[in-house]
């Protein structure tokens, strides 16, 4: 690849959900291969990047781990705008975070771009003897929506890359259909730059 052709795409995606979820370690897991049993809660927004090969395209991506806190929610709804794929987490040991879904959708739809591409995540699918949240509750509720579902497990590895991966296969499909598109979050396809499987889980 030439000098300074550092990536053909960039995109932004978010982590969305309530807060202990396992947002930041999915993330941490995801970008660093490393898992900590005990994370700090995130205080408004954090990011990381990751640079992944994409239908033949060195894909950018800008991951933005949100704090799941009320008081935070505000912060999160300002960077909605911009985002062009979503991950929904939940927490299989909680069900209210199940339940707090939809209040995150709603949130999504009055705020981020109408194209956002997003994909359900029930997270923490290694803790079996405190699953609350049946696996088939999930896929209703993505079924519901129209979205792809996975579960996931930060401290296991398990669909931590595969979810990551479909959300930005997902939409990097739809940048390319759309002629590259642009976005507030980053680079259309083509621009100069700076710079899966759904496998089930514990089954």
């Amino acid at each position: 690849m030439a000098s300074g052709r550092q990536f053909d795409l960039q995109i932004k995606l978010m982590m969305i959900g309530d807060q202990a979820v396992g947002k930041t370690a999915m993330l941490v897991r995801y970008t660093e291969d490393d898992f900590k049993e005990s994370v700090l809660p995130t205080i408004g927004i954090d990011f990381k990047v990751k640079t992944v090969q994409i239908e033949g395209k060195r894909v950018k991506l800008q991951i933005w781990d949100t704090a799941g806190q009320e008081r935070f929610r505000t912060i999160t709804q300002a960077y909605y705008r911009g985002a062009m794929g979503i991950l929904l987490i939940y927490d299989v040991t909680n069900s209210k975070t199940l339940q707090n879904v939809r209040n995150w959708v709603r949130n999504i739809e009055g705020n981020a771009p109408q194209t956002v591409n997003k994909i359900l995540v029930g997270n923490k699918c290694d803790m079996e003897s405190e699953r609350q949240v049946p696996r088939a509750d999930g896929e209703k509720l993505a079924s519901e929506y129209g979205i792809k579902f996975y579960e996931t497990s930060a401290r296991s590895n398990t669909n931590v890359s595969e979810a990551f991966l479909t959300l930005a296969t997902d939409v990097v499909a739809r940048l390319v259909a759309n002629g590259g598109e642009t976005s507030n979050s980053g680079l259309s396809v083509g621009q100069t730059r700076q710079g899966a499987k759904n496998s089930p889980c514990c089954q």
